[in-house]
């Protein structure tokens, strides 16, 4: 079965977040065939696979997701968003850039990889999640532990995420931002809005201090990430009466950190702020990840050589976007590297995969395994 074929195969199961829908079954029974041993672990309502071949280190995990988002209204899709449709070069569906045309690709590759070096050294693994574009409670943050009780520690990972900007392999994401969500309640005194005098608006008090943290530089990044982004994404006040001045305003922000920052200095800033406005408050935060970076060169340096030697591209290390599995992963000391299909289409109307990057993108994940655990 080519990588075209698995990835329709893949895309034809309707694996909304987080039903697997018997993705990870087919890639099991497919590599066992060549020797891989599966572990299937289900966490919660979450399905992940754990297959490996050969043993010791270096472990080398392809990572990714057989979850995708849901499809949207299905009268907007120009066919069925779960049955693979190809044309003018394209191959449309649900998951097809995010990633099931990745996981295919690194099924095929490691096939490939295996007929080649029947003996290799070194451990290769595939880790599969049906938890990533949900809560990712059950996914690979719940079976990192597991590895660990075991003794298994992941030395590279190749994440599989849609990277690419315009052409295949013209980025790779060496680590990503980290989310930290606020949530703030400010207090005011409820009264009716004939007698202001009466009253303490919270909406009022607050609005310069909003504006304020808008304006606010959290920090100028460095070199591999931006400069800290602070967004207020709600804001909520009033009783349901027009005639009566809210007692509480409650707004809820997050902010995109890389390593300038971190979660403690970046609410020292906010409350800074707050204060110097004389606000009566109530502030929370919620870190959903934190930052991560690969600086060693020993992984980054297989991705770049492969895909200049494959794909005829210099890539572009990047830390842009939003988050991935790559955040659980990281904090265990392993190198981790993301590269996929391009990222246009992705959780749109009519996600779609070039046909044409299909069987490059495995023998580009083909020859970083070579790299790493025949090429040492």
């Amino acid at each position: 079965m080519t990588v075209q074929a698995l990835t329709e195969a893949l895309i034809a199961r309707v694996s909304v977040t987080p039903d697997d829908a018997g993705c990870q079954a087919l890639v099991a029974d497919r590599l066992a065939a060549s020797g891989f041993r599966a572990e299937h672990l289900r966490f919660g309502d979450t399905d992940n696979l754990w297959i490996t071949r050969g043993s010791g280190a270096p472990v080398l995990a392809l990572v990714g997701h057989t979850d995708v988002v849901p499809p949207g209204p299905l009268d907007r899709w120009s066919q069925p968003p779960f049955e693979p449709t190809v044309r003018d070069g394209l191959l449309y569906g649900r998951g097809a850039a995010d990633m099931k045309a990745s996981i295919a690709a690194m099924v095929c590759a490691v096939e490939a990889f295996v007929a080649a070096h029947p003996a290799h050294p070194g451990t290769l693994a595939l880790l599969l999640t049906s938890d990533e574009e949900g809560p990712a409670r059950d996914g690979i943050q719940a079976v990192m532990p597991w590895l660990k009780e075991r003794g298994i520690a992941i030395n590279y990972a190749l994440i599989g995420e849609p990277s690419s900007s315009t052409r295949l392999g013209d980025r790779v994401r060496i680590g990503r931002r980290g989310s930290m969500h606020g949530y703030l309640t400010v207090k005011g005194i409820q009264g009716h809005v004939a007698y202001p005098e009466l009253a303490r608006n919270p909406i009022h008090q607050a609005a310069p201090a909003l504006a304020a943290l808008a304006a606010t530089r959290f920090d100028a990044g460095n070199l591999h990430f931006p400069p800290t982004s602070f967004q207020i994404y709600e804001i909520k006040a009033g009783t349901g009466a027009n005639n009566v001045i809210p007692g509480e305003l409650f707004v809820s922000f997050n902010f995109r950190y890389g390593t300038a920052s971190t979660e403690d200095s970046l609410r020292a800033q906010v409350e800074a702020v707050l204060n110097a406005h004389g606000l009566e408050y109530e502030l929370r935060f919620r870190v959903s990840s934190a930052p991560f970076l690969t600086e060693r060169t020993r992984l980054i340096g297989a991705v770049q050589t492969a895909i200049a030697e494959e794909l005829g591209v210099t890539t572009v290390l990047d830390t842009g976007g939003g988050t991935s599995d790559g955040r659980f992963i990281a904090p265990t000391g392993a190198e981790v590297v993301e590269l996929g299909p391009v990222n246009a289409s992705i959780h749109k109307i009519d996600e779609h995969v070039a046909v044409a990057d299909l069987e490059p993108l495995a023998r580009t994940y083909g020859r970083v395994i070579e790299q790493l655990l025949v090429n040492r």
